[in-house]
């Protein structure tokens, strides 16, 4: 008997050394989980893990579909694992989308810029994922919980469920690296862009992790965005453009070309402008109008309502804010009970600014503008 307990002892522990061994950087990523401050929706990981994105640019993954089946590859290892989204799609295969406001705007008093940003959608828990890649920029970037599989039913309270948390590092809705590139993803109705030039394809939050660890520049970010086919989940009925600043004052937003085979436009902040901004609209040349148009925008939203609010408040300061400034003008644009025609509700779920000099995010949960949670590298 003594001879069997130390066999099984034996096997046990090599058992135990190899699970270490495989998952080691998935195990000590689901550590860190934990609740920010102790608010039950708001979380906060430390990104242990290895990630390839060399590997996840070959696969061509477009969609959200195919995204968790490579996330689940890549944790489980071979081992079947359930990992799904919980956003569901209405009876007509689509989903209310979600209606955001960026700016990047001059520091007042000091060098540098702030990047503020609102992510308005439905009340999910949201996570901020700090990763420091072997190869790559450490980075800061806020995930919508929901996209892999979270609602306010659903949290990671235990360490089994804590592990969907590890597609987080796939899909950021906005986020800061150390070089000070900050990004974030708008939702325009209908539009999502499906670019077919033979170049490797990535999806929508996908191209925004390249961005985050493989770029310091503005410029940087639209180079590499020519090299690949982005590509929002048509199954989704929405698409987006993005907001990239740099830490230098650049910044530009990406649109794509629905009536010239989704080809990329680039507005770039204009030489002297201290400020810039996006809401729910395309401000492409070709398409921009000041008057509300669902077929360019998201009129439901207030789109540009919300963009000539935020827009005369930066002008008033001259493109030029406080903290305290940014965080307000982020506060006069968001939203409280938009009610959608299905009956669903939609808050503002954060309000964010990033400081791009110092690399911190400070982030408002909730509608609760008299708390600000602060993350940094």
């Amino acid at each position: 008997m003594k001879k069997f307990l130390k066999w099984l002892l034996g096997i046990l522990a090599a058992l135990l050394i190899a699970v270490l061994c495989i998952w080691r950087g998935e195990i000590s990523s689901i550590i860190t989980v934990k609740q920010v401050d102790g608010n039950p929706y708001l979380y906060h990981m430390e990104y242990k893990a290895a990630y390839d994105l060399d590997d996840l640019i070959s696969k061509d993954i477009d969609c959200n579909a195919k995204l968790l089946d490579y996330v689940i590859g890549r944790i489980g290892k071979g081992i079947p694992i359930k990992m799904k989204s919980a956003q569901v799609a209405d009876e007509n295969g689509e989903m209310a989308t979600f209606n955001c406001t960026s700016f990047q705007a001059s520091k007042a008093g000091e060098k540098g810029f702030w990047y503020g940003r609102n992510y308005d959608y439905f009340k999910n828990p949201t996570m901020v994922t700090v990763s420091h890649p072997k190869k790559g920029y450490a980075s800061i970037a806020v995930s919508d919980m929901s996209h892999f599989g979270y609602s306010l039913d659903k949290l990671p309270t235990s360490f089994g469920s804590k592990l969907s948390c590890l597609a987080a590092v796939y899909a950021p809705v906005d986020g800061i690296n150390e070089k000070g590139l900050c990004t974030s993803i708008m939702a325009l109705p209908k539009q999502a862009a499906q670019q077919e030039s033979g170049k490797h394809k990535v999806g929508t939050t996908i191209i925004m992790r390249l961005w985050l660890d493989r770029c310091s520049t503005v410029q940087e970010a639209l180079d590499l965005a020519a090299t690949l086919d982005i590509r929002h989940d048509a199954t989704v009925g929405s698409g987006y453009h993005y907001m990239i600043a740099d830490a230098y004052g650049d910044c530009a937003v990406l649109e794509f070309d629905k009536e010239d085979g989704w080809k990329s436009m680039v507005v770039r902040k204009a030489e002297g402008e201290k400020s810039m901004l996006v809401t729910n609209h395309l401000l492409s040349e070709k398409y921009y109008t000041t008057v509300p148009n669902e077929a360019v925008g998201n009129p439901h939203s207030k789109s540009w309502w919300r963009y000539e609010t935020a827009g005369a408040y930066l002008a008033e300061h001259d493109g030029t804010l406080t903290f305290d400034q940014a965080q307000e003008c982020l506060s006069m644009v968001h939203w409280a009970d938009l009610v959608w025609d299905n009956g669903t509700v939609e808050d503002t779920q954060y309000s964010n600014v990033y400081d791009q000099q110092n690399i911190t995010l400070a982030l408002r949960n909730w509608n609760d503008y008299d708390t600000t949670h602060h993350f940094n590298l």
